[in-house]
């Protein structure tokens, strides 16, 4: 078990050195990414659950659900709930978004490396550029898995927090 684990650290590192320095970038980005989107998902199981039974209760104990006012309260309590559940998905969705980007970033900054080595030994040795040519396809693929799975899980909470809101809404009826 424990050579496996060191195994699986020796892959890594090997990994994270044929990638380069913009892979590091990457898997940061990536480390950020998925820090909010779990603290999203367990937002909106605990917490936001809590602030939805407050509101309703909160609705239900209400003795004016018709009038103006009150419509406006309605309103505002659904719009306060929307803020703290909608709170980071933007951010997610930047995130999502850079990572192809950074994987682009590693494709030139490989291909330069290749070009510089072809310079330098004069362009035929193909062990020399390999180097360059992992640096360069490493990153895209990195960045393009972390843009696919977070749009995956961006969707997912976008979906549940629309869900979620749409209920709340239904839930807090407009007159008695």
């Amino acid at each position: 078990m424990y050579f496996a684990f060191l195994d699986i650290i020796d892959s890594v590192n090997l990994f994270m050195e044929r990638g380069g320095s913009v892979l590091t970038i990457i898997a940061w980005l990536l480390f950020v990414k998925w820090s909010l989107v779990f603290e999203r998902i367990w937002y909106l199981n605990t917490t936001h659950k809590k602030n939805v039974k407050f509101a309703l209760a909160e609705w239900n104990a209400r003795s004016d659900t018709k009038s103006w006012s009150a419509h406006q309260i309605r309103t505002m309590m659904i719009s306060k709930i929307s803020l703290d559940v909608r709170n980071t998905l933007p951010i997610i969705e930047v995130l999502v978004t850079i990572c192809p980007l950074l994987g682009l970033i590693g494709t030139v900054t490989g291909m330069i490396e290749v070009f510089f080595v072809m310079a330098v030994s004069g362009g035929g040795d193909a062990k020399s550029m390999a180097g360059g040519v992992s640096k360069a396809t490493i990153p895209t693929m990195a960045g393009m898995v972390g843009a696919i799975s977070g749009i995956f899980a961006s969707n997912y909470l976008k979906a549940k927090v629309d869900r979620d809101l749409e209920l709340l809404a239904d839930h807090l009826p407009l007159s008695n």
